[in-house]
């Protein structure tokens, strides 16, 4: 267990979980920001589970996978699954995150709890129509549900 911060001014100690939560509402903070509606956790027709996936203005679909360390990233190489269920796939990490470790592909968020940055744009990769539609379809359903759940 580590020891209590002995300087008023460093960070208590905070470990995978509450780093997911942080980056994970940082991410979607973002989303909003840049005009998109998000839902965390989100099924995807091939099973995968996005972390945070987002719909734009003009319909395009984003998602972002949160890696919390490089242990998480490493022994979770499944983020070429996501790719054909977004126009934009994006990794969202902790500002202390070795960004280094990443790959140059996807798009890269850095995150707090308070919000985020893109650090490097996401390359744009169109869904197809069809595609689109059905994943639009299933994005509005679940934030039907989940809000009547409220």
């Amino acid at each position: 267990m580590p020891s209590a911060p002995t300087d008023s001014l460093e960070l208590p100690y905070t470990g995978r979980p509450q780093v997911t939560l942080a980056v994970t509402r940082g991410a979607g903070r973002l989303m909003g920001d840049l005009g998109f509606v998000s839902l965390l956790e989100v099924r995807l027709p091939n099973g995968r589970r996005a972390d945070v996936m987002a719909l734009g203005p003009r319909g395009e679909i984003a998602i972002c996978e949160v890696k919390s360390s490089i242990e998480d990233f490493r022994t979770d190489q499944k983020w070429g699954d996501y790719l054909p269920y977004c126009d934009a796939y994006y990794f969202a990490v902790a500002p202390e995150f070795p960004i280094g470790v990443l790959p140059d592909e996807p798009g890269l968020i850095v995150a707090d709890g308070f919000g985020g940055a893109v650090v490097r744009p996401a390359a744009p990769s169109p869904l197809a129509p069809a595609r689109r539609k059905s994943l639009t379809l299933a994005f509005a359903r679940l934030a039907a549900l989940r809000a009547a759940a409220v």
